[in-house]
């Protein structure tokens, strides 16, 4: 079954953990609360940065290293196929809750990144200049926190941890696109993450056709027209077969 796709839609997709899960990478809910045998408090809280800086910066330039050695998956490549064919005529805008940058490396071009990205980094302190703007960052610092060459404080990695806001500019984009579109589909996420879990209401009061693909039905599956169970990189490709 396909989606029976036009050239001149307009789509917005959403997608979460549970789309790079077949390109080897763990989701946090399937590691019982736990990131590599650590607690979220320790490595992806503001409290656990200010703690141990040194230990945050080692998981994440782990996740760095993990989600660099991972490969696009069929389903990544199929939505930036979808972006190709909307491309000329239609308006295509991909939202996403993940941080591994396999969608840009999937091909992938307008991609909303709503929690940040593992490869960008800024400044920790908020009076720095550079606090407010992140920059490109592949390196893995294992042996300590960077320096800021600014003020000489802290860098920490540019994602959006447990107890702090999303960037308002992003999000608002992220509404703006669900709030024109034909269709909404959403790939890969639980449900549970507001404010990203609500786009689905934006969508169903524009009248969009809303589909869900994701391995179980996730907390807010009801709003969905359709519901589509399985892994996302089997049952995506034929989803968006194009015509």
């Amino acid at each position: 079954m396909s989606l029976a796709l036009r050239p001149d839609m307009s789509v917005a997709v959403l997608t979460g953990a549970g789309i790079s899960a077949d390109s080897g990478l763990a989701t946090f809910r399937d590691s019982g609360g736990l990131w590599e045998q650590h607690d979220v408090t320790q490595v992806a809280t503001p409290e656990g940065f200010l703690r141990d800086p040194d230990l945050v910066w080692r998981f994440y330039s782990h996740r760095r290293r993990q989600a660099m050695a991972a490969d696009p998956n069929a389903a990544h490549r199929a939505l930036a196929s979808l972006e190709r064919f909307l491309e000329s005529r239609g308006r295509f805008t991909l939202i996403t809750q993940n941080v591994d940058g396999l969608h840009q490396r999937g091909g992938a071009r307008n991609v909303l990144e709503v929690h940040g990205s593992l490869f960008r980094t800024r400044c920790a302190n908020p009076a720095c200049p550079r606090s407010k703007t992140a920059w490109q960052d592949e390196e893995l610092h294992l042996d300590g926190a960077p320096r800021c060459g600014e003020c000489g404080g802290l860098l920490r990695p540019a994602v959006v941890w447990f107890g702090e806001h999303l960037d308002p500019e992003v999000l608002f984009a992220a509404e703006q696109a669900v709030k024109r579109c034909d269709l909404f589909l959403v790939v890969g996420t639980s449900g549970v993450v507001w404010p990203v879990a609500g786009l689905i209401l934006v969508a169903r009061d524009q009248g969009a056709r809303s589909v869900l693909v994701n391995l179980e039905p996730p907390e807010n599956h009801r709003y969905f027209d359709e519901v589509h169970l399985g892994r996302a990189a089997e049952v995506l490709p034929s989803l968006l077969a194009l015509p």
